[in-house]
């Protein structure tokens, strides 16, 4: 199944963009030159496979639960611990012949639990569904039978006292492991004739991280993560190494706010894993007058064995802390005052922690959702290997929603707003906002638009990301990455998704770019999605896109965002932007930053105005305007 570029006339797209002519972008593969007059929707082929739920089959002796998380559809079945228990799917042939059949299952014994396989009938073999190492954990036993034309009658029947595995479902045709993709999005981002101009506006000192680090990827000038702005016109910057800093409204120097390292003392990180460090800072929108401010910073040392987490990964190595400050004045320039805890988290590994946190900047005071905290946390890089983002009775892999005011959390130092999407759902935390997510790195909201919100999402194998995010969202990690089948069990392919995934409830990327990686397991290849916005600023050329880029390789790409749509595997056409300096001359971020790793991020000020930054050399440019 692969994404077809079929040629058609986008209209609104093609009014938007100056260009006569665009090109397939330097950075990916070579590929076929396009014009503007043949601008692109990426369409789904459908695939060959048909996914029956166990929960509607004929179940003897079972029941259908749902309190192990991983499933697909509403529910798996779980037989009574006999022999004879049965589930019994009745499937259709267009045609007679052989085919895949793959039993989606979960077996968290230590035994195997065999079954009679029946075919219209006849005995067919006896698969073993082997133990899987725990009732999350789902994997697929697969066999080839031959089918009829028409209905097909399709049973297994335990063999021993254990009884059935739990059963989730049957796939039918080729089945994930089959039919791997070799270049899951084949067309390239277009080479747009529009570029950004962009002014140099700030130099950052440079920062060290603790431990000093072996990974050159962290040897950075000074590690610069955000950019925003303060009602009275300060700009705010956080550096992973532990400083806040603002400058003045005007531009300026930047000038320490706040020390967050030399506050927490110790136990402060930042040494090893991209985001570990003070990850991100979100000034309440009445900060102004109650001097209340967020951060999220990572803890290590003796914090892993001091400080209890709220919800912990097994042998975690860091923690993320989520902390609420309160100023003493508002407007002073420098921070007086006090501290408290919200919420820490413990990860497995030293990526994929707690990303961004953030208020919605269009709740108006006295809305629903005015004054609620959304925080981004990742599966702690575990994911790739298990079903953690998909259970919803942890908070790994999702975003949260929560009242930094309230108290009725499970540790009464924040509220879970009652109109949240998961509210009162047994197995499910109420913090939840959406789920299935790796890595969501960076999110944000249209403002002065439609007020959507989009989450750029890093992708383990291929796919680079924009999401669409609403309450209750399933962006199907680990289960799918972007619109394609992820098989944990063969990690260094994308899959087909099956004819009936529509039923599933996956929510897909809106727009998305890949690798252009050689097929298999590549390591690195040094690509990850830097979310960014939609611009609703003065520069007439930019508004209406959603503009963002490639963190590692400086690429910056923009979108309209009227052509990003929700419900299905189509993707907005994406451009790459051409980059000039302040002088008019042609540029790339690798220039500017002086260092093949761009380590790029995008910020936005109140009055819409955008920002890159680079970590390479700790600066940041405006973009001031447009060629």
């Amino acid at each position: 199944m692969h994404r077809t570029l079929p040629v058609a006339l986008l209209v609104a797209g093609l009014l938007a963009w100056p260009s006569q002519t665009a090109t397939a972008t330097a950075g990916a593969t070579a590929g076929a030159t396009a014009t503007a007059s043949a601008a692109t929707t990426v369409t789904t082929a459908a695939a060959a496979s048909v996914v029956y739920e166990a929960e509607n089959a004929a179940i003897v002796n079972g029941v259908v639960e749902s309190e192990h998380a991983g499933y697909s559809g509403t529910g798996f079945v779980n037989s009574a611990n006999a022999v004879g228990p049965a589930v019994e799917f009745t499937v259709q042939a267009e045609a007679a012949g052989s085919t895949d059949l793959a039993f989606r299952y979960a077996n968290g014994g230590t035994a195997a639990r065999p079954a009679t396989l029946t075919v219209n009938g006849a005995t067919h073999s006896t698969p073993r569904f082997a133990a899987t190492g725990a009732w999350t954990t789902w994997s697929n036993e697969t066999v080839s039978a031959t089918l009829n034309a028409g209905a097909n009658v399709i049973r297994i029947t335990a063999t021993t006292s254990g009884g059935l595995a739990n059963i989730d479902a049957l796939t039918v045709g080729a089945p994930p492991g089959d039919g791997p993709i070799a270049d899951p999005i084949p067309q390239n981002p277009i080479q747009a004739d529009l570029g950004l101009v962009l002014t140099e506006y700030a130099q950052f000192p440079r920062s060290e991280p603790v431990p000093t680090p072996t990974d050159a990827r962290l040897m950075r000038h000074a590690r610069i993560n955000h950019l925003s702005q303060l009602a009275d016109g300060r700009r705010v910057v956080p550096d992973l190494n532990g400083r806040l800093y603002t400058m003045p409204p005007n531009g300026g120097p930047p000038a320490t706010y706040l020390d967050v390292r030399a506050t927490v003392g110790s136990n402060f990180f930042s040494g090893r894993g991209l985001g570990s460090g003070l990850g991100f800072v979100a000034f309440h929108p009445e900060f102004a007058a109650n001097g209340r401010f967020y951060t999220v910073h990572s803890e290590a040392f003796n914090a892993l064995t001091s400080q209890p987490a709220d919800w912990t990964q097994p042998n975690a190595v860091v923690q993320s802390v989520v902390t609420e400050w309160t100023a003493a004045n508002p407007a002073a320039a420098t921070f007086s005052g006090t501290r408290r805890q919200l919420l820490r988290l413990g990860f497995g590994t030293y990526i994929h922690a707690v990303q961004q946190i953030d208020f919605n900047p269009n709740a108006a005071p006295g809305g629903p959702d005015h004054g609620l905290l959304y925080v981004a946390v990742g599966d702690g890089g575990i994911g790739v290997s298990s079903t953690v983002p998909q259970q919803r009775n942890q908070p790994f892999g999702k975003i949260l929603r929560i009242d930094p005011r309230g108290t009725n959390s499970t540790n009464g130092r924040y509220g879970i707003p009652a109109s949240n999407p998961f509210i009162g759902r047994p197995g499910t935390l109420g913090e939840i906002y959406a789920l299935g997510m790796r890595d969501p790195h960076r999110f944000g909201w249209d403002r002065g638009g439609t007020g959507r919100m989009f989450l750029g999402h890093i992708g383990e194998h291929d796919i680079e990301g924009v999401y669409d995010v609403r309450p209750g969202d399933n962006l199907g990690w680990s289960e799918r990455e972007g619109a394609f089948v992820f098989d944990r069990g063969e990690p260094c392919y994308l899959y087909p998704l099956p004819a009936n995934d529509a039923q599933l409830g996956y929510t897909y990327p809106v727009a998305a770019y890949d690798h252009n990686g050689p097929p298999g397991c590549t390591g690195d290849l040094g690509r990850a999605i830097a979310g960014g916005f939609v611009y609703r600023g003065p520069l007439t050329a930019l508004r209406g896109k959603y503009i963002f880029g490639d963190l590692v390789q400086g690429w910056v790409f923009a979108t309209n965002e009227a052509e990003m749509t929700r419900g299905g595997t189509d993707l907005a056409p994406l451009y790459q932007l051409k980059l000039y300096n302040a002088a008019g001359t042609l540029v790339t971020m690798r220039t500017l930053a002086g260092d093949d790793r761009v380590d790029l991020r995008i910020g936005m000020d109140r009055a819409g105005d955008l920002f890159i930054l680079s970590k390479a050399n700790g600066k940041i440019w405006k973009v001031t305007g447009t060629r």
